[in-house]
Formats: C-alpha cells, structure tokens, sequence
C-alpha cells in the first residue's frame, strides 16, 4: 500500500520532534537518580556524596565504592557524564550501603557559584495580590550562604518581625552554558529539589529601598533538598503538586503547571545575562498562601515547623528558632 507522500511529512515530523523531545529530556548520563549530600553526627566536616536507593531510603556511599570520586554534588557535575556515570554504578551495585539513621543529610547544593530566584512566577500567586501577570521574568538572588539543609533550624533574625515560608521547585544547572537556547536549555539540567525561599517582608516592602536582596538572604534563608533528583527521574516537571505546611496546617497547596516561566525558558532568560555553571541554583517562584497577603498577615515565630514539598521529589522540614 503506497503511504501519501503528505502523511509521510508528517510522520517524520513527528519523530523528529519525538527525539527532539528526548534528547531535550534527557539528563547528563540519562539516569534516574537521588544524589545527596551527607555527613555522619558529629563529624560535619566530612562531607560526602551519596546515592538513595530510594526517597527516604539507605544511601550508597559514593566515595567508598570509588575513591577518586569527589566529596560534593557540585564537583560531582562538574565531572560530567563521567560522574553521573560511576553514581550509577554505585547504586547498582548495592554495596557501600550506609544505613540512614547513621547519616545527617546536608543540602544537596552547597556554595554554589550563583542563586538564581524569579519572582511572580505562578499564575495564581499573582491573582492572589491583584498583580498583572509579568511580560519577561523577575529575576533576583540570593546570596549562597543563605543556603541551608533540608532539616537544619530557620533562624530568626533579630532585624526582622516578618519572616514569611514560599515553597519553591528548585533546579540545579549541570552543564556550562552562554546564550543557552530554549530548545536545547534542559540538557543543561542536572536535577530539581524542594526549597523554601524564606523571606523577611518588612525589608522587602519597607527598608533598603524596597531592593529584595537583604530580605531574601538573611543565613539559613534557603532550605534546600532533601536530594537532588535528576531529571530523568521527574516525569514532567511542571506538572507536579507543591505545598507548604506550617505546624502542620496547609498554607500553600498548587501545581507546577501555574509557573508563567518555565525551567527552559528560565535558563534561556538568564544565560543570555550570565554564564551559567554547574551547581548553579535556580528558585523558580511560589505560589499563593503566603503569610504577607493573608488577612490578618501571618508571620513565622520561634517554635513553627515549615515542611515544604513536591511530589516526587520529597520534602524538607525545618523548625523555626
């Protein structure tokens, strides 16, 4: 039966944006992994790199099942495939295996070169403050010793009487890149993680000339983790529920599908700015139910515990003191 040449077009068309697609999708070594960052009770200078066997399970040692590996999740990327790789390895073969009440995790990221965080990205958390909807993304940061674990104590700082949770899907770059075009921008994705963009309000809205920056990066203003999830291990990104917990109550509940500007579009903005590097962290915006726009506003105190999740990533939870 002779095919029309029209429906051939067509088809090819459809693989080739299929493969398109995969190719996009695709992680740095195309594996479905939890990489997180660990140190035993006690001995907190001993960072190490493991591999959970599962969300919430034992980890893979990384370093002890081969030692020229490095000591964190940042000179791991920078590695390339060649890392990603042996951490592949490492979890197949099931040895190495450090039991999880031995271990603290640690945030998957630390010291990165860059925080990179956008405002008014979820289409719902504008209508929430009567907002317009913003034309190119808002794009601010934090400083990277904000960045705290997935457990650690949110400290109150005695300069704020308004610290406020956001719940954010965070990503992390792994491949360098300039000018990075939209088509090609996941393939620079090593992994996502929960974060919680804690922020001081009366420093946004009020002090420092209404800059973000103060407010947003007070120490131990960025939870992050628990792990860093590679993307061949989030089936759609943006489509993922997200909420927000304070002392068990929910204050946040929504879906990734309400980011305006999604993680493509995000690394394509940037990197026309900036070059982006492996470890660079990127918040990508929260949604309603801040404490700022309820009435009466709500502000965290001593003694709140924030958890932060994200389906198939997990989630963090932190006391405030």
């Amino acid at each position: 039966m002779r095919i029309p040449l029209r429906s051939c077009c067509i088809f090819r068309s459809f693989i080739s944006q299929k493969q398109t697609l995969n190719t996009q999708r695709r992680g740095l070594s195309g594996a479905a992994m939890r990489l997180v960052q660990f140190c035993r009770p006690g001995d907190g200078d001993d960072v190490r790199v493991g591999v959970e066997q599962g969300e919430g399970l034992n980890v893979v040692d990384l370093k002890a099942f081969d030692s020229s590996m490095p000591s964190t999740v940042r000179e791991l990327l920078q590695l390339g495939d060649k890392g990603l790789e042996c951490a592949q390895r490492a979890l197949a073969s099931g040895q190495f295996v450090v039991e999880r009440a031995n271990i603290q995790l640690l945030s998957p990221i630390v010291a990165p070169e860059k925080v990179v965080c956008v405002g008014m990205n979820y289409r719902d958390h504008c209508l929430e403050q009567n907002a317009p909807i913003p034309e190119e993304p808002i794009i601010f940061s934090k400083f990277p010793s904000a960045i705290t674990g997935p457990y650690d104590d949110i400290i109150l700082p005695p300069e704020s009487q308004e610290v406020d949770w956001e719940v954010e899907l965070a990503f992390v770059i792994g491949r360098r890149g300039k000018h990075i075009k939209e088509e090609d921008a996941l393939s620079h994705v090593a992994g996502f993680a929960v974060a919680n963009d804690v922020s001081a309000r009366d420093w946004q809205f009020k002090r420092n000339g209404k800059q973000w920056l103060l407010s947003k990066t007070f120490d131990s203003f960025c939870p992050l983790g628990p792990a860093l999830v590679t993307i061949d291990a989030v089936k759609d990104p943006h489509n993922l529920g997200i909420r927000c917990l304070v002392n068990g109550d929910t204050v946040q509940s929504s879906n990734t599908s309400q980011m305006i500007f999604k993680t493509a579009a995000l690394i394509a903005w940037v990197s026309k700015f900036v070059t982006l590097t492996p470890g660079d962290v990127f918040l990508t915006g929260t949604p309603p139910g801040v404490g700022i726009f309820r009435n009466p506003p709500v502000f965290l105190k001593r003694g709140d515990v924030v958890e932060c999740q994200i389906d198939q990533i997990g989630s963090i939870i932190n006391k405030v003191v």
